[in-house]
């Protein structure tokens, strides 16, 4: 039973991540702010094929378990059909006020993420030719996930009704969009909504980027909690590691948090896989 869960679960979330990432990677080659060559997003598609399949693994353990123990949802999102009068109105403004939800507490792990677990999340700052397919994160990292972000907030339910689908779609494109290097930006609607220029500031690799943007969906929590920084016009920073070279491989991918944490990326390392970047460009 588990088992055909976890390949079902498997094919849809591959087959949905499939789409996105080929829409978002269309977009980038349409509207280019760095020219990325097609070979140089193959290593990211097959680290993205082995993420998604631990996550099914994870997700289909994690739902037996919770029907198992029988754990429901400690609190709601408050129903706003009431208030706004209409089905489709109030199930789009409890999705958008869940996403809001969700990015609070993910502004908050990815803090902790760059100061208990650098060494992990490291492997998705030290992407140099950054783009949706290449933004991709260390393989642990579903496992962090799980615990401290998507444990909690499966604690909390909302009506969003018919939408669901929609939303998340919505919301899985601008997750991968935000690392995208185009020309097309959301422009003032920044001050609200991250978007891949806002973004890339926090992967920079000039020091006075350190440590800030760190929302994925809204801007409000870097404003509110002071680590929010609003590119300049055209301001469009090179992004990586000094210190540590993008992964090349999937033994590269794996082991890179080891490396990292004995100083193993040496100057000549990343001198050398830069090179080989640039020649798959």
């Amino acid at each position: 039973m588990e088992i055909a869960s976890f390949f079902t679960l498997f094919r849809e979330q591959l087959l949905a991540w499939a789409v996105i990432l080929t829409l978002v990677t269309m977009f980038e080659l349409v509207s280019p702010r760095e020219r990325l060559s097609l070979r140089g997003r193959l290593a990211g598609a097959g680290f993205w094929i082995v993420s998604i399949a631990l996550s099914a693994i994870l997700a289909t353990l994690f739902g037996a378990v919770w029907r198992a123990v029988g754990v429901e949802p400690l609190f709601a999102l408050p129903a706003l059909e009431p208030l706004l009068g209409h089905p489709l109105a109030a199930a789009i403004a409890a999705g958008v006020l869940a996403a809001l939800v969700h990015d609070f507490f993910f502004y908050w792990y990815h803090r902790a993420q760059h100061r208990w677990l650098w060494r992990w999340h490291a492997v998705h700052h030290s992407v140099r030719n950054l783009s949706a397919v290449n933004s991709y994160h260390h393989l642990s990292e579903g496992v962090f996930s799980l615990v401290l972000l998507q444990i909690p907030m499966t604690l909390m339910i909302s009506e969003i009704g018919p939408t669901l689908p929609l939303i998340t779609a919505i919301l899985w494109c601008h997750i991968v969009w935000i690392h995208s290097p185009t020309r097309v930006t959301l422009g003032p609607l920044r001050w609200i909504l991250v978007d891949n220029r806002y973004h890339r500031i926090h992967h920079s690799l000039e020091e006075h980027h350190f440590d800030k943007n760190f929302g994925a969906f809204t801007t409000l929590w870097d404003r509110i909690f002071g680590t929010s920084y609003m590119p300049r016009r055209d301001e469009w920073p090179d992004v990586g590691l000094a210190e540590v070279a993008q992964p090349m491989g999937l033994t590269d991918w794996i082991d890179l948090p080891a490396r990292f944490k004995s100083g193993a990326a040496v100057a000549s390392d990343i001198a050398l896989d830069t090179a080989t970047l640039a020649r798959n460009k």
